[in-house]
């Protein structure tokens, strides 16, 4: 049976209409693919144990900085007032080349921020120290030390053969009949401490972890009783031999 022609004319003109709805219903589809293609690429983020294969080395480093925001840090900015403030002493990426000065990357951010309002506040004497301190805000303490979290540790060696022994013993022993508590209660086995506690020390310059137990043991570093108490038991030696073996440590 034949169409009349009004029918047969509608039918014709439906047929670009329907493709022109199937296009642009398949249209967002191509969007979507697309956005998930750098996911591919992407940083894999701070990896809590480094393990992650796509991650980054700085991002492997240490804790990832908290989602922004209010109050959040703000790792560019602690990038740029460090460049300015911290890195002539401390080396461009936390790592200090200088024995008296202390390597920062992956310092737990925490401690970090405690150690640097103590400097400006006067608890933690040292002229140098509070100088630089002085010149820091709040959140400018946070972005930095946020910042210098995520830098990789560059590692240190243990150098004194003769003391590196005694060393291990009272890091991971103590000095039972002088109750000398064992570092590696607190700062772990290996040195990585505990974070917003107790800080990281594996691989840290020995001159400075030595000149650091001086200073707690002669009260010119009074901000931590507890360090001031272990450190006064010790002697010279060994407090040259537990600094030596900490600078190895991984």
């Amino acid at each position: 049976m034949k169409l009349p022609a009004y029918l047969l004319m509608a039918a014709l003109l439906a047929v670009p209409a329907i493709s022109s709805v199937a296009q642009q219903a398949a249209a967002p589809a191509a969007p979507a693919a697309a956005g998930k293609a750098p996911a591919a690429n992407a940083p894999a983020g701070a990896a809590a144990n480094g393990q992650a294969p796509a991650a980054t080395p700085a991002a492997a480093a240490g804790p990832a900085a908290p989602t922004a925001g209010p109050g959040r840090p703000d790792l560019v900015l602690g990038e740029s007032r460090y460049t300015a403030v911290c890195a002539a002493c401390h080396g461009a990426d936390g790592n200090s080349a200088i024995a008296a000065n202390p390597k920062l990357a992956q310092q737990h951010p925490e401690y970090l921020v405690k150690q640097l309002k103590e400097f400006k506040s006067g608890k933690r004497p040292n002229a140098i120290m509070q100088a630089f301190a002085a010149q820091l805000t709040d959140a400018d303490m946070v972005n930095i030390s946020w910042w210098l979290a995520g830098r990789p540790q560059k590692p240190g060696f243990a150098r004194d053969k003769e003391l590196v022994s005694l060393g291990e013993r009272i890091y991971r022993g103590g000095i039972a009949d002088r109750q000398i508590a064992a570092c590696a209660g607190c700062h772990s086995p290996n040195g990585a401490g505990i974070p917003a506690q107790y800080p990281r020390l594996s691989g840290q310059h020995a001159d400075y972890t030595a000149a650091q137990l001086a200073a707690f043991r002669e009260g010119k570093r009074p901000n931590s009783v507890q360090m001031m108490q272990i450190s006064a038991k010790l002697n010279d030696r060994e407090i040259r031999a537990v600094s030596d073996y900490i600078a190895g440590l991984r």
